[in-house]
Protein backbone atom coordinates (compact mmCIF):
# COMPACT_ATOMS: atom_id res chain seq x y z
CA UNK A 1 0.00 0.00 0.00
CA UNK A 2 2.50 2.23 1.18
CA UNK A 3 4.48 1.49 -2.39
CA UNK A 4 1.12 2.18 -4.47
CA UNK A 5 1.24 5.66 -2.59
CA UNK A 6 4.67 6.44 -3.55
CA UNK A 7 4.20 5.34 -7.04
CA UNK A 8 0.79 7.90 -6.83
CA UNK A 9 2.58 10.99 -5.30
CA UNK A 10 5.65 10.40 -7.76
CA UNK A 11 2.60 10.63 -10.95
CA UNK A 12 1.60 13.87 -9.38
CA UNK A 13 4.54 15.63 -8.65
CA UNK A 14 5.80 14.48 -12.45
CA UNK A 15 2.51 15.51 -13.84
CA UNK A 16 2.74 18.78 -12.29
CA UNK A 17 6.05 19.44 -13.31
CA UNK A 18 5.01 19.06 -17.16
CA UNK A 19 1.92 21.28 -16.38
CA UNK A 20 4.01 23.97 -15.31
CA UNK A 21 6.64 23.48 -18.52
CA UNK A 22 3.33 23.82 -20.66
CA UNK A 23 2.21 26.79 -19.13
CA UNK A 24 2.37 30.56 -21.17
CA UNK A 25 4.85 33.15 -19.47
CA UNK A 26 2.77 35.23 -17.07
CA UNK A 27 3.94 38.54 -15.20
CA UNK A 28 5.00 37.86 -11.41
CA UNK A 29 6.64 40.14 -8.93
CA UNK A 30 10.06 39.62 -9.10
CA UNK A 31 10.30 38.27 -5.26
CA UNK A 32 8.68 35.29 -6.63
CA UNK A 33 11.16 34.35 -9.28
CA UNK A 34 13.89 34.91 -7.40
CA UNK A 35 15.24 38.39 -8.31
CA UNK A 36 14.53 42.08 -6.24
CA UNK A 37 12.61 44.72 -7.55
CA UNK A 38 14.94 46.93 -6.17
CA UNK A 39 18.30 45.98 -8.21
CA UNK A 40 15.73 45.68 -11.28
CA UNK A 41 15.29 49.57 -10.64
CA UNK A 42 18.94 49.66 -11.86
CA UNK A 43 18.24 48.75 -15.43
CA UNK A 44 15.32 51.60 -15.36
CA UNK A 45 18.25 53.78 -14.61
CA UNK A 46 20.60 52.69 -17.17
CA UNK A 47 17.86 52.86 -20.37
CA UNK A 48 16.92 56.15 -19.12
CA UNK A 49 20.77 56.99 -19.09
CA UNK A 50 21.47 55.80 -22.53
CA UNK A 51 18.66 57.29 -24.07
CA UNK A 52 19.62 60.52 -22.30
CA UNK A 53 23.68 60.30 -23.38
CA UNK A 54 21.93 59.68 -26.50
CA UNK A 55 23.66 55.59 -26.73
CA UNK A 56 20.42 54.80 -28.40
CA UNK A 57 17.49 56.13 -29.23
CA UNK A 58 15.14 53.53 -27.06
CA UNK A 59 15.03 50.28 -25.99
CA UNK A 60 12.74 47.38 -24.96
CA UNK A 61 14.04 44.43 -22.27
CA UNK A 62 12.20 41.61 -21.41
CA UNK A 63 13.69 39.17 -18.42
CA UNK A 64 11.45 36.10 -17.65
CA UNK A 65 12.58 33.56 -15.18
CA UNK A 66 10.95 30.14 -14.22
CA UNK A 67 8.00 31.32 -17.25
CA UNK A 68 7.56 34.26 -15.44
CA UNK A 69 7.66 37.58 -16.63
CA UNK A 70 10.10 39.58 -13.94
CA UNK A 71 10.90 42.83 -16.46
CA UNK A 72 9.18 43.80 -19.38
CA UNK A 73 9.24 47.94 -20.37
CA UNK A 74 10.77 50.21 -22.98
CA UNK A 75 12.16 53.36 -22.41
CA UNK A 76 13.43 56.41 -25.11
CA UNK A 77 11.98 57.24 -28.21
CA UNK A 78 10.53 55.62 -31.41
CA UNK A 79 10.97 59.53 -32.89
CA UNK A 80 13.37 61.60 -31.43
CA UNK A 81 11.70 64.20 -33.39
CA UNK A 82 8.44 63.90 -32.22
CA UNK A 83 9.28 62.51 -29.30
CA UNK A 84 7.01 59.71 -29.83
CA UNK A 85 7.59 57.11 -26.97
CA UNK A 86 8.86 53.51 -27.62
CA UNK A 87 6.45 50.78 -26.76
CA UNK A 88 7.27 47.59 -25.52
CA UNK A 89 5.39 46.07 -27.97
CA UNK A 90 6.49 47.39 -31.01
CA UNK A 91 7.49 45.11 -34.29
CA UNK A 92 11.39 45.31 -34.75
CA UNK A 93 13.66 44.10 -37.52
CA UNK A 94 15.32 41.35 -35.90
CA UNK A 95 17.99 40.73 -38.59
CA UNK A 96 20.40 37.54 -37.61
CA UNK A 97 17.57 36.45 -34.86
CA UNK A 98 16.17 34.76 -37.85
CA UNK A 99 18.35 32.27 -38.06
CA UNK A 100 17.16 30.28 -34.82
CA UNK A 101 13.97 29.91 -36.18
CA UNK A 102 14.99 28.48 -39.31
CA UNK A 103 17.15 26.17 -37.39
CA UNK A 104 14.01 25.15 -35.33
CA UNK A 105 12.62 24.15 -38.82
CA UNK A 106 14.95 22.20 -40.13
CA UNK A 107 15.13 20.02 -36.59
CA UNK A 108 11.49 19.93 -36.97
CA UNK A 109 11.88 18.08 -40.87
CA UNK A 110 14.64 16.47 -39.02
CA UNK A 111 12.35 14.44 -36.40
CA UNK A 112 10.26 13.72 -39.00
CA UNK A 113 12.15 11.67 -40.99
CA UNK A 114 12.68 14.09 -43.92
CA UNK A 115 16.30 14.70 -43.69
CA UNK A 116 19.66 13.98 -42.01
CA UNK A 117 21.71 16.59 -40.08
CA UNK A 118 24.86 14.18 -42.68
CA UNK A 119 23.24 14.85 -45.53
CA UNK A 120 25.19 16.77 -48.41
CA UNK A 121 23.41 19.68 -49.50
CA UNK A 122 23.72 18.36 -52.82
CA UNK A 123 21.34 15.67 -52.57
CA UNK A 124 18.77 18.50 -52.77
CA UNK A 125 20.53 21.34 -54.87
CA UNK A 126 22.91 19.87 -57.60
CA UNK A 127 24.84 22.64 -57.89
CA UNK A 128 26.35 22.37 -54.56
CA UNK A 129 28.16 19.00 -55.92
CA UNK A 130 31.93 18.68 -56.11
CA UNK A 131 32.54 22.67 -55.15
CA UNK A 132 35.49 24.20 -55.73
CA UNK A 133 37.13 26.37 -52.72
CA UNK A 134 38.93 29.85 -52.89
CA UNK A 135 42.82 29.42 -53.26
CA UNK A 136 44.32 33.12 -54.40
CA UNK A 137 42.17 36.43 -55.10
CA UNK A 138 43.55 39.19 -56.79
CA UNK A 139 41.60 42.43 -55.49
CA UNK A 140 42.74 44.25 -58.18
CA UNK A 141 40.73 42.23 -60.55
CA UNK A 142 37.97 40.20 -58.37
CA UNK A 143 39.88 37.19 -60.22
CA UNK A 144 40.75 34.16 -58.39
CA UNK A 145 41.56 30.48 -58.68
CA UNK A 146 39.77 27.78 -57.34
CA UNK A 147 41.16 23.98 -55.77
CA UNK A 148 38.72 20.88 -55.15
CA UNK A 149 36.70 20.58 -52.11
CA UNK A 150 37.69 17.77 -50.04
CA UNK A 151 33.79 16.96 -49.14
CA UNK A 152 30.32 18.08 -50.21
CA UNK A 153 29.28 20.29 -47.77
CA UNK A 154 26.19 18.75 -45.19
CA UNK A 155 23.44 20.14 -43.54
CA UNK A 156 25.32 20.46 -40.25
CA UNK A 157 27.88 22.04 -41.89
CA UNK A 158 25.31 24.98 -42.45
CA UNK A 159 23.68 24.55 -39.15
CA UNK A 160 27.41 24.84 -37.60
CA UNK A 161 28.62 27.61 -40.02
CA UNK A 162 31.34 25.59 -41.35
CA UNK A 163 30.34 25.30 -44.47
CA UNK A 164 32.63 27.31 -46.06
CA UNK A 165 30.60 29.73 -47.79
CA UNK A 166 30.89 33.16 -46.81
CA UNK A 167 28.46 36.56 -46.36
CA UNK A 168 27.60 38.53 -48.87
CA UNK A 169 27.81 42.05 -48.30
CA UNK A 170 29.19 41.85 -44.47
CA UNK A 171 31.79 38.94 -45.23
CA UNK A 172 35.46 38.75 -46.41
CA UNK A 173 36.49 40.99 -48.83
CA UNK A 174 37.01 38.09 -51.31
CA UNK A 175 33.39 37.13 -50.32
CA UNK A 176 32.28 40.65 -50.86
CA UNK A 177 33.80 40.67 -53.97
CA UNK A 178 32.67 37.54 -55.25
CA UNK A 179 29.45 37.60 -54.64
CA UNK A 180 28.73 41.14 -55.49
CA UNK A 181 29.41 39.75 -59.60
CA UNK A 182 26.91 37.17 -59.16
CA UNK A 183 24.06 39.21 -57.12
CA UNK A 184 24.34 37.23 -54.36
CA UNK A 185 23.26 39.28 -51.15
CA UNK A 186 22.76 39.11 -47.14
CA UNK A 187 19.40 38.36 -48.14
CA UNK A 188 17.37 41.32 -46.75
CA UNK A 189 14.87 43.48 -48.94
CA UNK A 190 15.46 41.43 -52.42
CA UNK A 191 12.46 41.58 -54.80
CA UNK A 192 12.90 40.58 -57.87
CA UNK A 193 14.53 37.36 -57.59
CA UNK A 194 13.64 33.44 -56.15
CA UNK A 195 15.47 32.12 -53.40
CA UNK A 196 16.38 29.16 -55.16
CA UNK A 197 17.69 30.68 -57.78
CA UNK A 198 20.02 32.75 -55.82
CA UNK A 199 21.00 29.50 -53.59
CA UNK A 200 21.82 27.28 -56.57
CA UNK A 201 24.01 30.30 -57.61
CA UNK A 202 25.68 30.48 -54.95
CA UNK A 203 26.26 26.67 -55.30
CA UNK A 204 28.83 27.48 -58.33
CA UNK A 205 31.01 29.54 -56.54
CA UNK A 206 34.02 28.85 -54.42
CA UNK A 207 33.82 28.08 -50.60
CA UNK A 208 36.02 30.49 -48.79
CA UNK A 209 37.79 27.57 -46.99
CA UNK A 210 37.61 23.51 -47.03
CA UNK A 211 34.30 22.39 -45.35
CA UNK A 212 34.62 21.73 -41.68
CA UNK A 213 38.14 23.37 -41.19
CA UNK A 214 36.44 26.51 -39.30
CA UNK A 215 33.99 28.78 -38.32
CA UNK A 216 32.96 31.38 -41.00
CA UNK A 217 29.88 33.21 -40.54
CA UNK A 218 28.00 33.09 -43.73
CA UNK A 219 24.98 32.68 -45.95
CA UNK A 220 24.48 28.66 -44.50
CA UNK A 221 20.77 29.86 -42.70
CA UNK A 222 19.56 31.35 -45.93
CA UNK A 223 20.43 28.23 -47.81
CA UNK A 224 19.08 26.41 -44.76
CA UNK A 225 15.46 28.38 -45.46
CA UNK A 226 15.84 27.45 -49.03
CA UNK A 227 16.23 23.90 -48.17
CA UNK A 228 13.00 23.73 -45.93
CA UNK A 229 10.98 25.10 -48.80
CA UNK A 230 12.44 22.60 -50.96
CA UNK A 231 12.18 19.78 -48.48
CA UNK A 232 8.62 20.83 -47.52
CA UNK A 233 6.76 21.61 -50.40
CA UNK A 234 5.97 24.99 -48.66
CA UNK A 235 7.40 28.42 -48.43
CA UNK A 236 9.35 29.52 -45.65
CA UNK A 237 6.38 31.88 -44.37
CA UNK A 238 4.14 29.36 -44.49
CA UNK A 239 6.30 26.77 -42.45
CA UNK A 240 7.55 29.01 -40.26
CA UNK A 241 3.47 30.25 -39.66
CA UNK A 242 2.53 26.64 -39.22
CA UNK A 243 4.94 24.77 -37.36
CA UNK A 244 5.99 27.16 -35.25
CA UNK A 245 4.08 31.02 -35.24
CA UNK A 246 0.45 29.50 -34.41
CA UNK A 247 1.29 26.78 -32.10
CA UNK A 248 3.76 29.43 -30.09
CA UNK A 249 1.05 32.34 -30.39
CA UNK A 250 3.65 34.66 -31.88
CA UNK A 251 0.83 36.73 -33.61
CA UNK A 252 3.57 39.40 -34.69
CA UNK A 253 6.66 37.64 -36.24
CA UNK A 254 6.76 38.06 -40.32
CA UNK A 255 8.65 38.23 -42.95
CA UNK A 256 6.21 41.16 -44.15
CA UNK A 257 4.67 42.76 -41.79
CA UNK A 258 1.07 43.29 -42.58
CA UNK A 259 -0.45 47.61 -43.56
CA UNK A 260 -2.29 47.49 -40.32
CA UNK A 261 0.44 46.81 -38.14
CA UNK A 262 3.17 49.01 -39.97
CA UNK A 263 2.73 52.24 -37.65
CA UNK A 264 4.03 49.72 -35.14
CA UNK A 265 7.45 49.18 -37.08
CA UNK A 266 10.32 50.76 -35.16
CA UNK A 267 12.48 53.76 -36.62
CA UNK A 268 16.07 52.57 -37.27
CA UNK A 269 18.58 55.04 -36.24
CA UNK A 270 22.38 55.33 -37.10
CA UNK A 271 25.29 57.03 -35.45
CA UNK A 272 27.20 59.60 -37.46
CA UNK A 273 30.89 60.61 -36.86
CA UNK A 274 30.01 62.94 -34.03
CA UNK A 275 28.03 60.68 -31.96
CA UNK A 276 25.07 61.84 -33.45
CA UNK A 277 22.02 59.74 -33.91
CA UNK A 278 19.24 60.30 -36.79
CA UNK A 279 17.09 58.56 -38.61
CA UNK A 280 18.29 55.82 -41.67
CA UNK A 281 16.94 56.61 -44.64
CA UNK A 282 18.50 53.84 -46.77
CA UNK A 283 21.38 52.33 -47.71
CA UNK A 284 21.41 49.65 -45.19
CA UNK A 285 23.28 46.63 -45.32
CA UNK A 286 24.38 48.08 -49.08
CA UNK A 287 20.77 47.72 -50.31
CA UNK A 288 17.07 47.76 -48.84
CA UNK A 289 15.71 50.85 -47.35
CA UNK A 290 14.15 50.59 -43.79
CA UNK A 291 10.62 50.03 -44.91
CA UNK A 292 11.63 46.55 -46.24
CA UNK A 293 9.43 44.36 -43.73
CA UNK A 294 6.79 45.90 -45.30
CA UNK A 295 7.09 45.34 -49.30
CA UNK A 296 6.00 42.63 -51.19
CA UNK A 297 8.44 39.62 -51.89
CA UNK A 298 8.63 35.88 -52.02
CA UNK A 299 12.44 35.94 -51.40
CA UNK A 300 12.34 34.85 -47.39
CA UNK A 301 15.76 34.72 -45.90
CA UNK A 302 16.35 32.30 -43.14
CA UNK A 303 19.18 34.30 -42.22
CA UNK A 304 18.13 37.38 -41.61
CA UNK A 305 14.33 38.13 -43.01
CA UNK A 306 12.06 38.56 -39.85
CA UNK A 307 10.40 41.39 -38.03
CA UNK A 308 9.07 40.78 -34.66
CA UNK A 309 8.25 41.67 -30.93
CA UNK A 310 10.29 40.88 -28.22
CA UNK A 311 7.58 39.14 -26.61
CA UNK A 312 6.74 37.01 -29.48
CA UNK A 313 10.68 35.62 -29.53
CA UNK A 314 10.59 35.30 -25.66
CA UNK A 315 8.01 32.87 -26.33
CA UNK A 316 10.23 31.19 -28.88
CA UNK A 317 12.93 31.31 -26.67
CA UNK A 318 11.10 29.82 -23.49
CA UNK A 319 9.56 26.95 -25.52
CA UNK A 320 13.65 25.84 -26.20
CA UNK A 321 14.08 26.17 -22.40
CA UNK A 322 11.44 24.49 -21.34
CA UNK A 323 12.72 21.65 -23.79
CA UNK A 324 10.72 21.97 -26.87
CA UNK A 325 7.20 22.72 -25.49
CA UNK A 326 5.22 25.67 -25.15
CA UNK A 327 1.69 26.14 -23.61
CA UNK A 328 0.53 22.49 -24.49
CA UNK A 329 2.18 22.60 -27.92
CA UNK A 330 5.23 20.77 -28.68
CA UNK A 331 7.68 21.84 -31.35
CA UNK A 332 10.26 19.85 -30.90
CA UNK A 333 11.51 16.90 -28.47
CA UNK A 334 13.97 17.34 -25.64
CA UNK A 335 16.72 15.79 -27.25
CA UNK A 336 16.55 17.83 -30.39
CA UNK A 337 16.87 21.17 -27.80
CA UNK A 338 20.11 19.13 -26.49
CA UNK A 339 21.64 18.37 -29.87
CA UNK A 340 20.53 21.81 -31.05
CA UNK A 341 22.29 23.84 -27.51
CA UNK A 342 25.39 21.33 -26.74
CA UNK A 343 29.06 22.07 -28.71
CA UNK A 344 29.07 20.91 -32.18
CA UNK A 345 32.37 22.04 -33.27
CA UNK A 346 34.29 20.25 -30.91
CA UNK A 347 37.95 21.99 -30.85
CA UNK A 348 37.36 24.28 -33.57
CA UNK A 349 37.91 28.06 -32.27
CA UNK A 350 34.70 30.10 -32.45
CA UNK A 351 34.98 33.05 -30.40
CA UNK A 352 37.37 33.47 -27.30
CA UNK A 353 36.24 30.30 -25.42
CA UNK A 354 32.98 29.84 -26.83
CA UNK A 355 31.43 27.16 -28.38
CA UNK A 356 28.70 26.65 -31.20
CA UNK A 357 26.30 24.76 -31.17
CA UNK A 358 23.33 23.99 -34.27
CA UNK A 359 22.54 27.80 -34.87
CA UNK A 360 23.97 29.60 -31.65
CA UNK A 361 26.86 30.52 -29.50
CA UNK A 362 27.02 28.40 -26.20
CA UNK A 363 28.72 29.71 -23.49
CA UNK A 364 32.00 27.30 -22.26
CA UNK A 365 32.91 26.56 -18.77
CA UNK A 366 35.97 28.03 -19.87
CA UNK A 367 34.47 31.75 -20.34
CA UNK A 368 35.29 33.80 -16.76
CA UNK A 369 34.31 37.04 -18.75
CA UNK A 370 30.33 37.09 -18.33
CA UNK A 371 28.12 36.06 -15.59
CA UNK A 372 26.23 33.72 -17.95
CA UNK A 373 26.17 29.68 -17.21
CA UNK A 374 27.97 27.28 -18.95
CA UNK A 375 25.19 25.96 -21.53
CA UNK A 376 23.58 29.38 -21.55
CA UNK A 377 22.94 29.96 -25.54
CA UNK A 378 22.33 32.96 -27.18
CA UNK A 379 22.93 35.38 -30.55
CA UNK A 380 21.46 38.51 -31.99
CA UNK A 381 20.75 40.52 -34.81
CA UNK A 382 22.52 43.28 -36.88
CA UNK A 383 20.37 46.46 -36.13
CA UNK A 384 20.95 45.11 -32.55
CA UNK A 385 19.08 42.99 -30.83
CA UNK A 386 20.28 40.19 -28.51
CA UNK A 387 19.02 37.68 -26.09
CA UNK A 388 20.28 34.92 -24.20
CA UNK A 389 19.07 31.78 -22.96
CA UNK A 390 20.63 30.50 -19.32
CA UNK A 391 18.55 26.73 -18.58
CA UNK A 392 21.04 26.76 -15.19
CA UNK A 393 18.50 29.45 -13.96
CA UNK A 394 16.12 29.11 -15.99
CA UNK A 395 15.93 32.90 -17.07
CA UNK A 396 15.50 33.91 -21.08
CA UNK A 397 16.55 37.68 -21.20
CA UNK A 398 16.12 40.21 -24.67
CA UNK A 399 17.44 43.67 -24.99
CA UNK A 400 16.23 45.39 -28.04
CA UNK A 401 17.39 48.61 -29.38
CA UNK A 402 16.95 49.48 -33.22
CA UNK A 403 20.01 50.94 -34.55
CA UNK A 404 22.27 50.78 -37.80
CA UNK A 405 25.96 51.81 -36.30
CA UNK A 406 26.58 52.30 -32.80
CA UNK A 407 29.68 52.72 -30.76
CA UNK A 408 28.26 51.93 -27.54
CA UNK A 409 27.79 47.85 -28.55
CA UNK A 410 28.86 47.21 -24.39
CA UNK A 411 25.30 48.38 -23.33
CA UNK A 412 24.44 44.86 -24.39
CA UNK A 413 27.07 43.33 -21.93
CA UNK A 414 26.04 46.04 -19.05
CA UNK A 415 22.49 45.00 -19.61
CA UNK A 416 23.24 41.22 -19.17
CA UNK A 417 25.57 42.23 -15.72
CA UNK A 418 22.58 43.48 -14.85
CA UNK A 419 20.14 41.43 -15.34
CA UNK A 420 22.18 38.60 -13.28
CA UNK A 421 23.09 41.24 -10.73
CA UNK A 422 19.76 41.56 -10.18
CA UNK A 423 18.87 37.64 -8.75
CA UNK A 424 18.62 36.93 -5.24
CA UNK A 425 18.34 33.60 -5.26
Amino acid sequence: MRKYSLVVVSLVIVLSLSAQKSKPVVAATPELAGFSSDRLKRIDNAMNEWVKNEWMNGGVALIMKDGKIVYYKAAGYNDLDTKSPLKKDDIFRIASQTKAITSVAIMVLFEEGKLLLSDPVSKYIPSFKKQTVLDKFNAADTTYTTVPATRDITIKDLLTHTSGLGYADIGSKEANAIYAKHHITAGIGIMNRSLLDAMSELGTLPLMHQPGQKWTYGLNTDLLGCLVEIISGMTLSDFFRTHIFEPLGMKDTYFQVPAEKANRLVNIYTEDSTGHLSKSRGNMLNGPTPNYPLLKSTYYSGGAGLSSTIYDYGVFLQMLLNGGEYNGKRILSRNAVRMMTMNQVGDTVFRGDDKFGLGFQIVSDKNGNVPANPGTFSWGGAFSTSYWVDPKEKIVMLFYRQLQRSTHGDVVEKFRALTYGALND
